[in-house]
C-alpha cells in the first residue's frame, strides 16, 4: 500500500472528493460516513489507515508443487512467519503459535486453532476456513498490534448452540445461518484498541463480514461475503447502517 503524504496529496483527495461527490470542505467530512458505497469507503479507509497489509490467502503443504516453500517443523528459511497470540474469554485458554510460514501453513498449527475456537458449551471442534486466520493477522497488521493478543469471544458454534443462542436473538443479534457454524468466523476484542477502532480496520481488509457490536463491545469478523451490519443501542451513532440480508446479517 502506498503511504500518502504531503500537502499535494491531501488536497488532491479534497479536489476529487468535489469531483466525484460533488461536495467540498467539512461537508465532504461529514457526510463521508454515510454516504460513500460499502466498496469507495472501504477503500478509502485502507488508504487513510496508511499502513498495514491485505489479506492474501496461504496454500497447504500438499499444493506446493516445487518444494521452494515448506512448513514442516521450525525451519522457517528466512521466509515470512505469521504469528497469532489468541486468549480465548470464555475456557480462559491462551495460545500463541506461529501458524504459516511464506506462502504455506502449518497444518499442525491450524489443528491447534481450530480446537482452540471450539464450541464450548459441546467442546464440538470444527475445521476453520485457514483464510479467517490470515484475516486476523492482517487485521492485527493495520492496528498496530502484530504482537498483541486477541480476545475471542466467540468461535465455532454448532447448530444446536446457535439455536439455543437465537432463543435470545432480539437481544443477542444471533443470526440463522451464522458463519461461526461453517468455521468462517470470529468474534472478537483486542485490549488496548477500541471497538470503533477494530471495526474501521477490519472494514479496511474488504475480505469478507464484519459486524460492530458497541454495546457487547466486540466485532465480528468472517470470511463470508463482503458485507457490513450494526447491532445495538449505539449502532447509529456511529454512523453505520447495518448491510445485507436478514439471511446474512449478525452474529
Amino acid at each position: 500500500m502506498r503511504i500518502l503524504r504531503g500537502r499535494s496529496v491531501a488536497a488532491g483527495m479534497a479536489v476529487t472528493a468535489m469531483m466525484v461527490f460533488g461536495l467540498s470542505g467539512s461537508s465532504w467530512a461529514k457526510s463521508a460516513r454515510t454516504r460513500i458505497h460499502t466498496g469507495h469507503r472501504a477503500g478509502m479507509m485502507a488508504a487513510m489507515m496508511g499502513t498495514g497489509e491485505s489479506v492474501v490467502p496461504g496454500i497447504m503443504p500438499d499444493e506446493v508443487s516445487d518444494g521452494s516453500e515448506r512448513s514442516e517443523g521450525v525451519a522457517t528459511g528466512g521466509l515470512r512467519q505469521y504469528w497469532l497470540r489468541m486468549s480465548n474469554l470464555h475456557t480462559g485458554e491462551s495460545l500463541n503459535l506461529m501458524y504459516r510460514v511464506g506462502n504455506v501453513y502449518v497444518p499442525e498449527a491450524l489443528e491447534k486453532l481450530n480446537y482452540f475456537l471450539r464450541d464450548h458449551n459441546t467442546q464440538d471442534v470444527a475445521t476453520y476456513d485457514p483464510k479467517e486466520f490470515d484475516v486476523l493477522h492482517a487485521l492485527m497488521a493495520r492496528v498496530g498490534r502484530l504482537n498483541g493478543v486477541i480476545d475471542v469471544v466467540c468461535g465455532y458454534r454448532t447448530p444446536a448452540t446457535n439455536a439455543a443462542l437465537r432463543q435470545n436473538s432480539p437481544r443477542t443479534g444471533v443470526a440463522e445461518h451464522s458463519q461461526h457454524m461453517e468455521g468462517h468466523a470470529i468474534d472478537i476484542r483486542v485490549p488496548g484498541v477500541s471497538t470503533v477502532a477494530l471495526r474501521n480496520a477490519a472494514l479496511s481488509l474488504h475480505a469478507g463480514g464484519v459486524g460492530y457490536y458497541p454495546v457487547s463491545q466486540f466485532v465480528h469478523v468472517d470470511v463470508g461475503p463482503v458485507r457490513e451490519w450494526a447491532f445495538g443501542a449505539s449502532s447509529h451513532k456511529a454512523g453505520r447502517r447495518s448491510r445485507g440480508s436478514s439471511a446474512s446479517a449478525g452474529i
